[in-house]
């Protein structure tokens, strides 16, 4: 039996997200991004395998978010944006 799970990223930066953790893709997992969403779909065998996926996903999509806000509040801070 395959388990399947999809998270949906939507908002000003949830391209710029999901584009920073599709190099983490598997063949388990798939990343569409469009102008202000990404899908990313996970499928997998075993729901151990499944949880961990998404919660790695999950954590590193929430580090990605810190860095661009990071980033931004740098950029303005300077007069850059």
């Amino acid at each position: 039996m395959r388990i399947k799970a999809k998270i949906k990223l939507s908002g000003t930066n949830a391209n710029l997200v999901a584009a920073a953790l599709i190099s983490d893709n598997t063949k388990e997992v798939n990343t569409e991004i469009g102008a202000k969403s990404a899908v990313t779909y996970f499928e997998t065998d075993k729901l151990g395998t499944l949880i961990a996926s998404v919660d790695d996903y999950l954590m590193n999509a929430e580090v990605a978010q810190e860095m661009l806000l990071a980033m931004k509040e740098r950029s303005e801070v300077k007069g850059g944006g």
